[in-house]
């Protein structure tokens, strides 16, 4: 006997199955979609549900007070020191200085005397020994080392003269030009308009005036810069030199300038 198919039942077969495949899909699709909402929710949970563990600082100590000291107490002035009393340097005693030892030298006969003097024969008239040409000449047998006075002085000291000039460094003050003359400037170089220099030495006396015959000129330019000097030099004016207040002699080194004016 040969069964027939009946394509119905076929048409239902396939309606059936296809509603199934679809049910089925769609129970897939929400579980998944559930699931992974799920887990979304648990990760979230798991998050909230963390512990957290605090851990208290430790707070450092303050740090201690310092105490502020008292301020010291308020010294009483000290009385200022005394001003040390300096002695004034005193001046030298005069004392005759000895004359050089030595020997002494024949002066040149000037005057021809034109009658002979008187003779006395029982004093001596010269000493051989101040004629041996040995020591400082001008001095004497009898003088002493280091003796500046003269063949007949009759000191017994050697050193300097008392009457010898003090150095600048030896005074406690020291000479100053106070006025008086200048030097000019000399007419015959007022053409040429020159400029040059003197340095001048020369002794101010305890009167402030310079001592003729003390001038050395150390340097000059010009000798008529030099004339110059020399012509102002007895109308200068000066303080003299002091020594515990008494007025000395000095030597001095004066510079001169010489310029032409306008």
């Amino acid at each position: 006997m040969r069964l027939l198919e009946s394509k119905p039942e076929k048409k239902q077969q396939f309606a059936g199955t296809t509603l199934f495949s679809i049910a089925l899909h769609f129970g897939l699709i929400f579980l998944a979609v559930f699931a992974t909402a799920r887990a979304g929710v648990k990760k979230v949970d798991k998050d909230k549900e963390e512990k957290v563990n605090y851990v208290a600082v430790k707070k450092e100590p303050p740090p201690p007070e310092v105490k502020k000291e008292p301020p010291p107490p308020k010294e009483a002035p000290k009385p200022k020191p005394k001003a040390a009393r300096v002695e004034a340097p005193r001046l030298p005693k005069a004392v005759p200085v000895a004359p050089p030892k030595g020997f002494q030298v024949v002066p040149p006969v000037v005057n021809v005397p034109t009658a002979l003097p008187a003779i006395d024969l029982s004093k001596a008239t010269t000493n051989a020994d101040d004629f041996t040409g040995k020591g400082v000449a001008g001095g004497t047998a009898k003088g002493v080392e280091g003796g500046t006075g003269k063949a007949g002085d009759t000191g017994k000291a050697a050193g300097v003269s008392h009457d010898t000039p003090y150095m600048e460094f030896q005074v406690e003050k020291a000479v100053a030009h106070i006025g008086g003359a200048t030097p000019e400037y000399p007419e015959r170089l007022v053409s040429s308009r020159v400029t040059g220099q003197v340095i001048a030495q020369l002794v101010v006396g305890e009167n402030g005036r310079y001592q003729p015959g003390t001038l050395k000129i150390l340097e000059s330019s010009n000798e008529a810069f030099t004339e110059a000097v020399k012509r102002a030099l007895p109308g200068m004016r000066f303080s003299a030199a002091q020594i515990g207040g008494q007025k000395v002699k000095q030597l001095v080194q004066m510079p001169f300038q010489f310029n032409v004016k306008g």
